[in-house]
């Protein structure tokens, strides 16, 4: 049975609830009048925010920028070496944040101001000084390594061809710390490690016909429909890259990404800049100088199948280069 609501409990309810009214509404009244009150302090504060940017870019001021992120090495690879100064857009490349190792660091901290640099854009490499000894510039032909995972590799083959500098280029902190400390174990005096964007790094800072060979061995196969235009070896790519190559030099690719393979192999073919060293227009038996990376073997383990593809950089008569302008002559 329900409780009457003239029976003097249900009246004594009804009249505390009254009494409680007026102090729950005095209290919402007085947050209220609070929030209103701050209203006008975060609303000027907002214009005043607005009218410096507005100021500024009408100057010809700079545009203000977000804070750096602090270095977690000082005078290490720096967190952002191209800083807001290229433009965005679609990368091809994922950083990954992960443990640095006590050993790893310790190599960062003390050898990146020997052996390593920053793609930062705002300057012009020359390869003859950066693999000299800091007395006597070096002659080495340089190949170009875009993306070495942990180095080991990347060691392995310095070590077998000591003669050839390698530029090796990731943005993965750990595995720069490692290729560092391997090259120091190893005395391998042909290595330098690179930190960025290495398009920023062939579009920007490598002189014209200053490589050798450039390496691209399991990158990212981005497999998904829609992430594709991530993908590193597309035509444009293929067109930046060019000049920055030697006639004759070898672009050497490696994926155990059938898909992937497919499209590097019909992207190659295609692009006149390059043509396939093997007779029958396919893929290459694995060279002897390429070892088998950690990224393979994993591979291998799930049963896929590598795949070498190796093309030869051909120069076009009367074709522009894309850095120094200059026009090749014809045949």
């Amino acid at each position: 049975m329900s409780e009457s609501p003239h029976t003097p409990e249900a009246t004594g309810l009804r009249e505390a609830s009254r009494a409680a009214e007026p102090a729950e509404a005095a209290r919402a009244f007085e947050a209220a009048g609070a929030r209103a009150a701050a209203e006008p302090d975060r609303a000027a504060e907002a214009a005043r925010s607005s009218e410096a940017a507005e100021s500024g870019r009408a100057a010809g001021g700079p545009r203000a920028s977000r804070p750096q992120a602090a270095p977690r090495f000082p005078g290490g690879p720096s967190p952002d070496p191209a800083g807001s100064h290229h433009e965005r857009r679609i990368r091809s490349f994922q950083p990954r944040r992960s443990r640095v190792t006590t050993s790893q660091g310790d190599a960062l901290r003390r050898l990146w101001p020997v052996w390593g640099l920053d793609i930062d854009g705002l300057r012009t490499l020359d390869l003859g000084e950066l693999f000299g000894d800091g007395q006597k510039r070096s002659d080495k032909p340089v190949v170009l390594e875009i993306g070495f995972g942990m180095g080991e590799a990347t060691a392995r083959m310095a070590a077998a061809d000591p003669d050839t500098g390698i530029l090796a280029v990731d943005v993965h902190t750990p595995g720069q710390g490692n290729l560092l400390g391997l090259a120091e174990r190893n005395g391998l005096t042909n290595v330098r490690v690179a930190n960025g964007d290495a398009i920023i790094l062939l579009r920007e800072m490598l002189p014209p016909s200053s490589l050798d060979g450039l390496r691209v061995y399991f990158p990212d196969p981005w497999p998904k429909p829609r992430h594709h235009k991530r993908r590193l070896i597309q035509p444009d790519f293929l067109t930046l890259a060019a000049p920055s190559l030697k006639p004759g030099a070898i672009l050497h690719c490696a994926t155990d990404w059938e898909p992937y393979a497919e499209q590097m192999l019909e992207v190659l073919t295609a692009h006149p800049d390059f043509e396939n060293t093997q007779p029958d227009g396919g893929y290459a038996p694995r060279p002897d100088f390429r070892p088998h990376t950690r990224f393979e073997g994993q591979g291998l383990r799930k049963g896929h199948v590598v795949h070498d593809l190796l093309f030869r950089r051909v120069t076009r008569p009367g074709a522009t280069d894309a850095h120094s302008g200059a026009t090749a002559p014809e045949a």
